[in-house]
């Protein structure tokens, strides 16, 4: 039993139901394995082991009651530092909030709590979660289990480390511009950000700043294995009242025909060859497995809707950001803000007007393209995953970064779902690929993704290489 963290959350959740595991033997093993491994890659920041072991018995005492639980009763995961979790601090990663203890929980966590999930630890974020990249002043720097010469990804680095080295058996993450995509992409596992209104969000103790649903960070899960994704999504897209943009859409939709269009250079982008081959071969895969596979040169705008999402994330409320992060200085947070300075200074009202009028627009010829082609097949940025730190380094860091990340960052003011998978391992370095597909299919994405699983993916969990 002590290898019980080794085993995907549906596999788990399957043998705590039938009594071969208990839930607390499954929380030991995580803590174990937290200790064991944390203190080299500090993906867990906060977490409190006399709590996850009193929570794990009581859901062994009502699994021998003969009470039915949720799917992921017993289950062992972790949630980001910077969503609700009642009792705990919500820091963000900010020094300025180390003391802002949630009195209730997020919905995202209270619905993973009711579908019996046994929180084992609160994970790393940049601070302010701006970065693509895990570190900050409070907690320190998280580092890739793969290699620590890369970056975990960010903002949910902390989630992907975790899972990645067997931290828990699923992570929670949020994504606004890729923090859920590119941490599992850097880290070699999965993640996927669902639709607009699938995930309920509020935190009470910082309500989301926004002009609107559109730049409202969404959860989603990150796991070892795609069923293990939907797994976490059916546990984490349950109705809140607290979000008003929660929309009950059926986890499952009606049935289309399997095509897919398979797009290695949007919008012209430089993408590197290993990610080209690595999209080409998922391509094989799901050709293999009866999908209809169509390249094309081009999709409808993405560079276009990353450059609309900069603008109203950095440009809504850029000053109060800035005093913010001028107050904490964070080095990480100051850069992302500054070399966005210029967008965001030069946004005025018919600015902001007229980039809502255009996203509508966007959204409208993206949905019409996926009647025709129901799954995209595209890659998740231009580049695998960066050296560490890659965009403190100068100028020319910083733009790379942020050219690389066009399709992380312009996907979500879309409000698709998109699903990034790992599929292999170019030395130490994770390569993957991304799938969208219309709004609340997420099912689709999943059902195309395990097609491309079943052709191999990177061994996980695995020990840290530090």
């Amino acid at each position: 039993m002590s290898e019980v963290w080794r085993l995907s959350a549906t596999e788990l959740a399957t043998r705590i139901r039938g009594r071969e595991i208990s839930a607390s033997e499954a929380a030991e093993a995580a803590l174990s394995r937290l200790d064991q491994v944390n203190p080299a890659i500090n993906a867990v920041v906060d977490h409190d082991p006399e709590q996850v072991l009193r929570c794990a018995r009581e859901i062994d005492a009502r699994l021998a009651e003969g009470e039915r639980l949720g799917p992921l009763a017993g289950v062992p995961i972790t949630v980001k530092v910077n969503v609700d979790q009642q009792g705990f601090a919500t820091t963000n990663g900010v020094k300025l909030q180390r003391e802002l203890i949630a009195e209730q929980d997020n919905p995202v966590v209270a619905n993973l709590k009711r579908a019996g999930a046994v929180i084992v630890g609160r994970t790393n974020t940049p601070a302010f979660s701006y970065r693509w990249f895990t570190d900050n002043l409070l907690h320190g720097a998280t580092l890739n289990p793969r290699d620590p010469s890369l970056t975990p990804g960010g903002s949910s680095g902390g989630a992907a480390a975790a899972v990645t080295a067997g931290i828990g058996h699923l992570a929670h993450g949020t994504d606004i511009a890729g923090s859920i995509r590119y941490p599992a992409a850097a880290c070699g596992v999965h993640g996927l950000r669902p639709s607009l209104g699938r995930v309920p969000a509020f935190n009470a103790s910082s309500p989301e700043r926004g002009i609107g649903p559109q730049l409202m960070a969404v959860s989603g899960p990150l796991a070892r294995s795609v069923a293990d994704l939907r797994l976490g999504l059916e546990a984490m897209a349950s109705f809140d009242p607290r979000d008003p943009w929660w929309v009950p859409a059926p986890l499952t939709g009606p049935q289309v025909e399997k095509r897919v269009a398979l797009c290695t250079h949007p919008d012209g982008m430089e993408t590197a060859q290993v990610l080209v081959d690595a999209l080409e071969c998922a391509g094989s895969a799901l050709a293999e497995s009866g999908w209809q596979v169509e390249r094309l040169e081009r999709l409808p705008p993405l560079e276009e809707a990353a450059k609309l999402q900069v603008k109203l994330w950095m440009g809504d409320g850029f000053e109060a950001m800035w005093r913010a992060a001028e107050r904490e200085n964070d080095p990480g947070a100051l850069a992302a803000l500054d070399g966005q300075r210029r967008v965001a200074e030069s946004l005025t009202l018919p600015d902001f007007s007229a980039a809502l009028t255009r996203r509508a627009s966007l959204i409208r010829e993206w949905q019409l393209f996926l009647v025709r082609y129901p799954v995209v097949l595209l890659p998740n940025g231009a580049e695998p995953a960066f050296p560490n730190q890659l965009d403190l380094s100068g100028e020319e860091g910083y733009r790379r970064v942020w050219r690389s990340q066009m399709p992380q960052i312009g996907i979500p003011l879309l409000g698709l779902p998109a699903l990034s998978l790992t599929t292999g391992l170019e030395g130490s370095v994770p390569v993957g690929v991304q799938l969208l597909s219309s709004r609340f299919r997420e099912d689709l994405c999943l059902a195309a993704a395990e097609a491309i699983e079943a052709a191999g993916v990177p061994a996980a969990p695995i020990d840290p290489l530090v």
